[in-house]
């Protein structure tokens, strides 16, 4: 079973990626402030971040970086959920191989998250 992290601020986006994911099979662990995020159990890796931009007590752009530098997660594929990011925002800032516009599409949300984790899988990038 893939584990996903989560990290985003509004509940009910959180709630409802949570609930989509899960009733896919993933298992989900939520984060709703970068704190909690950065302060989580050291040794779990996931098969995937799933991070909001805009947080209350930083950026998701600033957490992807800080993911990329750590060995033991940038392998991990990381995508970046935004209503107000563009795609080139993204990509010039961190190196995230994946961009969900918010609101989004909930087939091709759960595509991109498929897509990113049997690549991440089979050992290619992106």
């Amino acid at each position: 079973m893939s584990k996903i992290f989560v990290l985003e601020d509004d509940k009910d986006i959180r709630e409802v990626v949570q609930m989509i994911l899960e009733l896919e099979g993933y298992k989900v662990v939520s984060f709703s402030n970068v704190h909690d995020f950065m302060n989580r159990k050291s040794g779990e890796v996931p098969d995937l971040f799933l991070l909001d931009v805009m947080l209350p007590d930083g950026s998701g752009i600033e957490v992807c970086g800080e993911l990329k530098s750590q060995s033991d997660l940038s392998k991990a594929p990381i995508i970046i959920m935004s209503a107000h990011a563009s795609l080139d925002e993204v990509t010039s800032l961190c190196k995230a191989e994946g961009f969900i516009q918010k609101p989004f599409d909930i087939d091709a949300f759960l595509g991109k998250v498929r897509m990113h984790i049997d690549h991440a899988s089979d050992g290619s990038n992106g």
